[in-house]
C-alpha cells in the first residue's frame, strides 16, 4: 500500500495590533457580539485545510481573546507594531515563533485580516488550497466589478478602464476584479524568499462583492453591524456553549408594556411558556439570574416565582454581572445573556453570547450574536431555553398571565 502524502503545514496568521487611531480598539469591536479578531479566528479555524491559527498582537487584551477562541498568541515587538510596519514583517515574525515553538516549518501562510468582518471559512480554504494543491505560489480574494473609473487631472476627469467616447454596456464587459483585503495565502519558502505577498504564480479566489468591507472608521463599524443580521449565518448556542444564563426583565421577559392602576401601582404580563424554560434550564442545573435596573417589587415578586436569583435597581448592568460572574467563579464568555434595550449592550459587550429577543431595538439586534423569532414577554426565553436543551421546549404557545 502506497505510503500516503504528509498533510501540508498550514498556518494562518492574523495580525491584530492594538493601537487604531481610526476606530480605537478596533480589533476587539464586536460585531454580531464576536469582536473582529474572534470572527477572523473563527472563519480560519473552520477552514479544513489550516492547520494552525496564530494571532500577532502586542495587546494583552487581544491576546486574551484570540485564545478563548482558540487560536495561539504571539507576542509582537514594538518594533513591528508602529504605524509603519509591514503586515508582512508581522507574518515573518510569527512563522519563527511558530517554527521556535513547534519544531517545525509551515508549509503555506495565510495573512488574514480582522478588519474584513464577512470573510468565510469556505473563502480562508480555497485560498490555501490554490497554493497546496499546486495551482499557485500565491493567492487572494478578490471581488468582480464593472465599474467605470476615473481620475482627476488638469486636463479634466480620464476614464482609468475605459474610453469614455465608448461605454460599453456592463454585460459587454469583461469583469475586473478588486483585491478585498481578507485573505492571502503564500507559498511559504517564497514568502520568505521574496518577503512580499505576491510572487510567481498568482491566482484569484472570487468572492461574493456583497460581502466586501473593510473597517478603517466608525462608519464602517456601524455599516458591518447593521449588515451582520443579512450576511451572517444564523447561529444559535447548545447548552455545551454555555455555563449561565442571565436575563434582562422588562422588554425581554415582558412585552415593555406597564400597567398602572388609580392607585400607582403597575402591572406587567409575562408568559408561562417563559416559565417553563426556566424551570428547564434550573432542572438541567444551568446557573440563572435575572438582572435589572428598575426597583420593582414585580421584579423581585416574579423571581421568588422562578425560583432564582435577582439584582434589580442596579444602575451598571455590566459592572454587577461582572462582580456576580466573579463571585460564581463564571467566565463572562460563556455566559448567555437575554437583552432587548440600549442599556442592555454593555452587558452584550462583556458576554460570550449575547442574544437579542425578537422585539429587541435595531441597536441591540445588530450587536447580538444570536436573535429569537419570539418577541419578549411571548416566550423568547423559552425558545432561548429550546436552543439549550432540545426542540421540545419550542413550543410557546401558552397564553400569558
Amino acid at each position: 500500500m502506497p505510503t500516503p502524502a504528509p498533510v501540508p503545514t498550514v498556518l494562518a496568521v492574523i495580525p491584530a495590533r492594538g493601537g487604531s487611531k481610526g476606530v480605537p480598539a478596533k480589533n476587539l469591536a464586536p460585531v454580531a457580539g464576536i469582536p473582529l479578531v474572534g470572527r477572523a479566528v473563527r472563519a480560519c479555524l473552520g477552514a479544513p485545510a489550516v492547520t494552525h491559527v496564530v494571532v500577532s498582537t502586542d495587546d494583552a487584551a487581544i491576546a486574551d481573546t484570540a485564545r478563548a477562541f482558540g487560536a495561539e498568541a504571539v507576542r509582537r515587538p514594538a518594533e513591528l507594531s508602529g504605524d509603519t510596519a509591514t503586515s508582512e514583517s508581522a507574518v515573518l515574525h510569527a512563522m519563527d515563533a511558530f517554527e521556535a515553538t513547534h519544531g517545525r516549518t509551515a508549509d503555506v501562510v495565510l495573512l488574514v485580516q480582522c478588519t474584513s468582518p464577512f470573510l468565510t471559512a469556505v473563502e480562508v480554504d480555497e485560498t490555501a488550497r490554490r497554493i497546496t494543491e499546486g495551482a499557485a505560489d500565491t493567492a487572494f480574494t478578490a471581488a468582480p466589478s464593472h465599474g467605470f473609473l476615473w481620475r482627476e487631472n488638469d486636463g479634466g476627469a480620464l476614464g482609468v478602464n475605459h474610453d469614455k467616447a465608448h461605454r460599453p454596456r456592463r454585460q459587454d464587459r469583461e469583469p475586473e476584479y478588486l483585491e478585498t483585503g481578507s485573505v492571502y495565502a503564500m507559498a511559504a519558502d517564497g514568502f520568505r524568499t521574496h518577503r512580499h505577498r505576491f510572487f510567481g504564480r498568482t491566482e484569484l479566489v472570487v468572492t461574493d462583492p456583497a460581502r466586501v468591507l473593510e473597517i478603517d472608521d466608525p462608519h464602517d463599524l456601524a455599516r458591518s453591524r447593521a449588515l451582520a443580521p443579512l450576511l451572517d449565518a444564523p447561529v444559535t448556542p447548545v447548552l455545551a456553549d454555555v455555563d449561565a444564563v442571565v436575563l434582562d426583565f422588562d422588554g425581554t421577559q415582558t412585552d415593555d408594556r406597564v400597567h398602572i392602576d388609580a392607585d400607582g401601582r403597575e402591572f406587567v404580563s409575562v408568559h408561562r411558556g417563559d416559565g417553563l424554560g426556566i424551570a428547564a434550564l434550573r432542572k438541567a442545573g444551568v446557573p440563572l439570574l435575572i438582572l435589572s435596573t428598575e426597583q420593582n417589587p414585580v421584579v423581585a415578586a416574579r423571581a421568588r416565582k422562578l425560583r432564582i436569583p435577582v439584582l434589580h435597581g442596579v444602575d451598571r448592568k455590566d459592572l454587577a454581572l461582572k462582580q456576580w460572574c466573579d463571585e460564581q467563579g463564571i467566565d463572562p464568555q460563556r455566559v448567555l445573556y437575554a437583552g432587548n434595550d440600549v442599556n442592555d449592550l454593555p452587558c452584550f459587550h462583556l458576554v460570550g453570547w449575547p442574544v437579542a429577543v425578537g422585539s429587541a431595538h435595531d441597536s441591540v439586534r445588530a450587536a447580538a450574536r444570536a436573535v429569537t423569532d419570539t418577541p419578549g414577554g411571548s416566550g423568547a426565553i423559552r425558545e432561548i431555553a429550546a436552543w439549550l436543551l432540545g426542540p421540545e421546549l419550542n413550543t410557546p404557545n401558552s397564553p400569558n398571565r
